[in-house]
């Protein structure tokens, strides 16, 4: 991602955040905020992704060894 793409968006996000805070800052301020604010939101996003998505993975190889089991039971008969 380019810094301009970079600061358009911080721009953007801090502009939406101060007002939606209902704080008066100025140009770099609010740019500032949105990048910092764009960083945190990033990480934070991604770690849960990372964490939902490896428990994800558990529900569905449960799931999916749950499936396995009552097709070789249906066949098997026992």
């Amino acid at each position: 991602m380019s810094v301009v793409f970079l600061v358009i968006i911080g721009a953007a996000a801090g502009f939406l955040a101060t007002r939606f805070m209902k704080v008066e800052t100025g140009v770099l301020q609010t740019v500032g905020i949105g990048i910092a604010g764009a960083l945190i939101g990033g990480l934070v996003l991604r770690f849960i992704v990372s964490v939902l998505g490896a428990f994800a993975g558990l529900v569905g190889a449960v799931l999916g060894a749950m499936l396995l089991i009552y097709i070789w039971k249906s066949y098997t008969g026992r």
